[in-house]
């Protein structure tokens, strides 16, 4: 028997290599429909594999559980060419210059592509692909380029020529991703299409035209791991010419950060220490009370946080706050803000157990991490304002027997508690009832919060604080000075005292010109770092009230952060830190001294 025939002695082999987990990124590649059923060009898997990753082909099928389920399975995503794309999907009817169109595979690769778009999966498309891609995520094509293009002098596209040798030359975008991977401003690609793009959509920039204008090349305008290509790489690689080996290569690598990632939030329990979603609850009736459920558990534009896409974006936990906008000050306005925090915590009770099933209440760090065993996503409840206890220092405990973690002690405007950072200085810091909630809160096992705080008051409350205080959405006023910001003396301060800030995602708070994205918030977040200490920063998202950036717009997007972080050099012991363990370690020293506990439905 010859050596090529001897399977066994390979069987072993793969034993010996691989003795523990060492899978590599699983690429899935769609497969396209002929005669025969599923088929593909050896091009695409062969590429996949020299890349360093292992290719599953994924066949066109409608199931969409089962779509969902494969996505679970892989690290990256290949969208491979084929026929026309079906013009009704995009509302259109069809040209008269329309090609052949395969309906085994327009639906399916829609929906792949949007819910892998939604699960931060890298993608890769080519040739349809990048078309297909375009559409799932909200942009147009070309049915045919001369049709959609008649004035401009088009170069040839669809070629009579073997798909292994290049037809002509097209462009990198400046500061394109592509450019960055390509190590070139020019390419010289090969090309059989006669669709293309014609609009990106609000999802997508271009990465790459041909001499006659047409794009030829498509990329994340968000910092996500997508791109799509209008020609064939993967034909150049199976010639043996390795010119297009670093577009497999890249997505590749992102892949392997991807499934690293996803493992980090996996084994870690991740906790955003501040949102504001039940800013958006519906006012309060029998009917609403459907409608905030259903707000949780249905995948919506409304918030920027639901089960949805805590799942796709990795996140285990959220302190959801009744929030209270600073008004007048007088014993009718108080009991009004009184009877409003207790509201929105009633609803944000009714909205969890409406979702029983998938979400519950948390009180203590212990019930975080016993849900998350559960493979239950949890909801602590915060107050951001401590308007809502007017003058009243018993409200305290009554707040806190409801289940409320922590306070803000004020939010934009000074209130009886202290000055606000927005605010004209009454009190001179803390004031003297705002020394007695302190104390009371202390009592409690309520957790202090001095974001939005003045200065003054914040070294106040550092002083009359007998457990360490928290600001759950700040950011360094180093990198940017607003108000609401930290400076290095007040982060070493609060890291002196055992305390945490929490970098939030607040566009002004990042920056002060508006333009902040991903990159500044892990700039906050290593800076922060690198003043307070690994053991004194997190995260604390400000979703909902008006927190995101591109690159971390919403819920989802989180995943993303971990990514960055992996690739900083963030260890696994630093990333569980960040992602709640330096919260939950005060929130544990707060409630063990405290006398109150809080919530009763667990």
């Amino acid at each position: 028997m010859t050596e090529s025939f001897d399977w066994k002695s390979t069987y072993t082999a793969m034993h010996d290599t691989f003795p523990g987990y060492r899978r590599q990124p699983v690429i899935g590649i769609t497969g396209n429909f002929g005669e025969k059923g599923c088929e593909l060009a050896e091009g695409y898997f062969r590429s996949v594999l020299e890349a360093g990753a292992t290719p599953l082909i994924i066949p066109p099928f409608e199931e969409r559980d089962a779509l969902a389920d494969v996505l679970s399975h892989i690290d990256g995503l290949l969208l491979s060419g084929g026929a026309d794309l079906n013009p009704l999907y995009m509302g259109e009817e069809p040209s008269a210059a329309l090609h052949g169109v395969n309906p085994r595979r327009d639906l399916a690769e829609l929906l792949l592509i949007r819910l892998a778009f939604d699960r931060q999966i890298p993608i890769l498309g080519i040739c349809r692909g990048i078309q297909v891609l375009a559409a799932a995520l909200d942009g147009r094509i070309h049915q045919d380029l001369k049709e959609g293009m008649p004035d401009a002098p088009l170069i040839k596209h669809s070629q009579d020529m073997p798909r292994e040798y290049a037809s002509h030359s097209v462009r990198l975008a400046e500061g394109s991703l592509l450019r960055e991977i390509m190590g070139a401003e020019c390419l010289a690609v090969n090309s059989f299409h006669h669709q293309a793009v014609s609009e990106t959509g609000p999802h997508l920039r271009v990465a790459a035209t041909s001499s006659d204008g047409v794009i030829e090349a498509v990329e994340s305008n968000a910092y996500k791991s997508i791109i799509g290509v209008q020609w064939h790489p993967e034909c150049f690689v199976l010639r043996g010419d390795r010119s297009m080996m670093p577009l497999f290569e890249w997505l590749t690598d992102e892949a392997r950060n991807y499934r690293k990632a996803r493992t980090v939030h996996h084994h870690l329990l991740t906790l955003d220490s501040h949102c504001d979603t039940p800013m958006f609850f519906y006012e309060e009736s029998e009917a609403t009370k459907c409608q905030n459920a259903q707000m949780l558990r249905q995948r919506t534009d409304r918030v920027l946080v639901d089960l949805h896409k805590m799942a796709e974006g990795g996140l285990d936990a959220s302190i959801m706050v009744a929030y209270l906008p600073q008004k007048e000050r007088d014993a009718e306005s108080h009991i009004a803000a009184t009877a409003k925090a207790d509201r929105i915590l009633t609803q944000i009770e009714d909205m969890v157990a409406a979702n029983c099933k998938a979400v519950d209440l948390a009180y203590t760090p212990q019930d975080l991490y016993r849900l998350k065993g559960e493979g239950k996503r949890a909801i602590m409840m915060g107050i951001e304002n401590g308007y809502a206890i007017g003058h009243n220092i018993e409200l305290v405990e009554h707040f806190r027997k409801r289940g409320v973690v922590y306070m803000t002690l004020c939010h934009n405007g000074d209130n009886d508690i202290c000055d606000s950072a927005r605010g004209h200085n009454e009190h001179n810091g803390v004031s003297d009832f705002g020394a007695q909630v302190i104390r009371e809160m202390n009592r409690t096992g309520m957790m202090v919060d001095l974001s939005h705080a003045s200065e003054k008051s914040f070294y106040d409350a550092l002083d009359i604080s007998e457990t360490p205080i928290v600001c759950s959405h700040s950011s360094s006023k180093a990198l940017c000075p607003h108000p609401r910001n930290l400076t290095d003396d007040q982060l070493s301060a609060l890291a002196k005292a055992g305390g945490v800030a929490q970098v939030t995602f607040y566009n002004g708070f990042l920056r002060t010109d508006g333009k902040a994205t991903i990159l500044d918030a892990i700039e906050h977040l290593n800076h922060m770092v690198s003043v307070m200490g690994i053991e004194h920063v997190g995260i604390g998202t400000d979703f909902d009230g008006d927190g995101g950036v591109p690159g971390l717009a919403n819920a989802s997007e989180l995943i993303n952060l971990t990514r960055r972080l992996l690739r900083e050099r963030y260890s696994l012991e630093d990333l569980r830190l960040i992602w709640g363990g330096n919260f939950l370690r005060v929130m544990e020293t707060v409630q063990r001294r405290g006398e109150v506990k809080g919530g009763g439905r667990l």
